[in-house]
C-alpha cells in the first residue's frame, strides 16, 4: 500500500494533465453560448468519477445546467461524507487583461493560470483525486458521494429542487466543500462562516430616447448622472451602508471574538501592494479583517449606459444601468435585505427619472460549529499535512447552497479550502498553486480517516 505522499510523488504530472484538460472547457454557465460546453464538462466529470472508482455515477438533468451524483457506499454503518463541488465558471472578460489564454491553463511560477483554476476546478477535483487514491489503496474509511452542480457561479439555480427530490439519496453525515480559502501554505486556516448574497441590478430612465447633449444637456436630467447620484447616497461620510434599517439584524461579536478573529497573520502594507492600492477604504470602526468577514457591504459590479465605443459620440444617454451585490452576515435574511434596497432606491429616486429594480440571486450567510467532529477531523488532517495547527476564520465570499443544505438535508458542512484570497477569484489571470492542489489531495484522505476514527 502506498502512502498520499508516495501516490501523489508518482502521478503529480497525469493529476496535473488531467486539471489541464478539465480546465479546457469554457464551462461559463452565465453565457448560453457555452451550453454544449457545459456539457462535455459534465461528462468529462462524469467519466473521471467511475474511473475513481465510484459505483455508481449519473449526469442527472436539470431545467439548468446537469448535475453529476457518484457514490460508494463501502459499509452503510460506516459514515457517510458529501462531497459538494461545481465545474461551471465565471466569465473570463475582459479578455484583453489576460497574460495567457483564460482556458488555456499555464503554469508560471508554481501557479496554475487559468478560468476555474481555483473556482473551483481545481479544488473539487482533489477530491476526486484522492478519492482514487483510498479506492485504489483500500484506505476508504467512509461513504463517500459526489453532487458536483454546474450553476453555482449563476446562483445554484436549479439546485434546490435537485436536492429536494434527493434528499433520501443525498444522504450524509456531513458536507465537505472546498470552494474556500486558507491564510497561506504556511499557515493553514479553516473558514469557520460565509457571508449571504443580495443581488440586484438597477436601471435609470429619463427621456424616451438618446438625446444630443449640446441640445439637451441642462434641460433635461442625465440618468448616468442620476445614477451615480444615488449609488454615492448608498453610503454615509462613515462608509456605512444608509439604507434604513439595513443593520437591524447584524450580529455583533463581543469584543472577545472580534479580538481572536483578529489573531489571523494579516499585513496592511503586502495586501495594498499585492492589490497596487495607496490606502485602504472601508466601514469605520473595523479592521480590514473584520470588514471582509463580519460585516455586511454594498458594492458595485458594473455601471453602464449611452455610449461607451471607440471614440466620441456626444449624447444624453435614454437610460443607465448598475449591477450591485450585498453582503450579509448572520442574521441578515437576503429577501428582506433585496426588498430594503428596492424600496429604499425607489424612494430616493428624483421624480425627473424613473428607476427599475430587479432582483438576482441570492442566499443565507452561515455559520459552521468549531466544535463538531467533522470540524475536528479537518483539524486534524489539516495539522498532520502542514505542520501546524489551523486558524479559524470568516470568509467573505457567499456559497448560498450551504444554508440549502442545512435546511433540506439537516446536516452541518466544513470548508476545507485550499485556495488563497489573491488567486484573482472572478478575475483575470486566476490562478491556484501547483503545491495548494497537491496538498489538498494528500489533505483530503485524512480528514476520512479521522472523521470515521471520531465518529465511533
Amino acid at each position: 500500500m502506498q502512502t498520499i505522499q508516495e501516490y501523489v510523488q508518482s502521478n503529480k504530472d497525469r493529476f496535473l494533465e488531467e486539471l489541464f484538460a478539465l480546465l479546457r472547457f469554457p464551462s461559463v454557465s452565465a453565457d448560453p453560448q457555452f451550453k454544449n460546453d457545459i456539457i462535455k464538462t459534465a461528462d468529462f466529470v462524469a467519466e473521471k468519477l467511475r474511473s475513481a472508482g465510484a459505483d455508481i455515477v449519473e449526469v442527472c438533468p436539470t431545467a439548468g445546467n446537469p448535475i453529476i451524483y457518484g457514490e460508494k457506499i463501502i459499509d452503510p454503518t460506516l459514515p457517510t461524507v458529501l462531497i459538494y463541488g461545481h465545474y461551471d465558471v465565471q466569465p473570463a472578460d475582459p479578455l484583453e487583461l489576460w497574460d495567457t489564454p483564460p482556458f488555456e491553463p499555464t503554469i508560471r511560477e508554481g501557479k496554475i493560470y487559468a478560468r476555474g483554476a481555483a473556482d473551483d476546478k481545481g479544488q473539487f477535483y482533489m477530491h476526486v483525486k484522492a478519492f482514487e487514491y483510498m479506492t485504489a489503496n483500500d484506505a476508504l474509511s467512509c461513504n463517500v458521494k459526489f453532487m458536483i452542480e454546474g450553476e453555482e457561479e449563476v446562483g445554484s439555480v436549479n439546485l434546490g429542487t435537485f436536492v429536494k427530490e434527493n434528499r433520501e439519496r443525498l444522504k450524509n453525515d456531513v458536507i465537505v466543500i472546498s470552494d474556500t480559502s486558507m491564510i497561506s501554505l504556511e499557515q493553514p486556516s479553516l473558514e469557520t462562516g460565509l457571508r449571504g448574497l443580495s443581488y440586484v441590478e438597477v436601471e435609470v430612465t429619463g427621456p424616451n430616447r438618446d438625446l444630443h447633449s449640446g441640445v439637451y444637456g441642462g434641460a433635461v436630467a442625465n440618468p448616468a448622472t442620476i445614477l451615480a447620484k444615488l449609488i454615492a447616497s448608498l453610503h454615509d461620510q462613515n462608509n456605512h451602508i444608509a439604507i434604513p434599517g439595513f443593520y437591524d439584524d447584524v450580529v455583533e461579536l463581543s469584543q472577545k471574538e472580534r479580538v481572536a478573529l483578529n489573531q489571523a497573520p494579516f499585513d496592511v502594507q503586502t495586501y495594498k501592494e499585492d492589490l497596487g492600492v495607496a490606502e485602504l477604504w472601508g466601514e469605520d470602526g473595523y479592521t480590514t479583517i473584520e470588514r471582509t468577514g463580519i460585516r455586511p457591504t454594498l458594492e458595485v459590479n458594473g455601471m453602464w449606459g449611452g455610449y461607451i465605443g471607440e471614440g466620441a459620440k456626444t449624447v444624453l444617454p435614454s437610460s443607465a444601468f448598475a449591477k450591485i451585490s450585498m453582503r450579509l452576515v448572520p442574521n441578515q435574511d437576503s429577501h428582506r435585505i433585496t426588498e430594503l434596497f428596492k424600496n429604499h432606491f425607489e424612494k430616493t429616486a428624483p421624480k425627473y427619472v424613473t428607476v427599475k429594480v430587479t432582483p438576482h440571486h441570492g442566499g443565507e450567510p452561515v455559520v459552521t460549529p468549531t466544535d463538531s467532529i467533522a470540524y475536528k477531523a479537518a483539524e486534524k488532517a489539516l495539522e498532520e499535512a502542514f505542520g501546524k495547527k489551523p486558524i479559524p476564520t470568516r470568509g467573505g465570499g457567499s456559497i448560498p447552497i450551504v444554508a440549502l443544505f442545512e435546511k433540506e438535508l439537516n446536516v452541518k458542512t466544513v470548508l476545507l479550502g485550499f485556495g488563497l484570497d489573491s488567486d484573482n477569484l472572478h478575475s483575470p489571470n486566476e490562478k491556484y498553486g501547483v503545491e495548494n492542489y497537491l496538498m489538498g489531495i494528500q489533505t483530503i484522505p485524512a480528514f476520512f480517516k479521522y472523521y470515521a476514527e471520531l465518529s465511533k
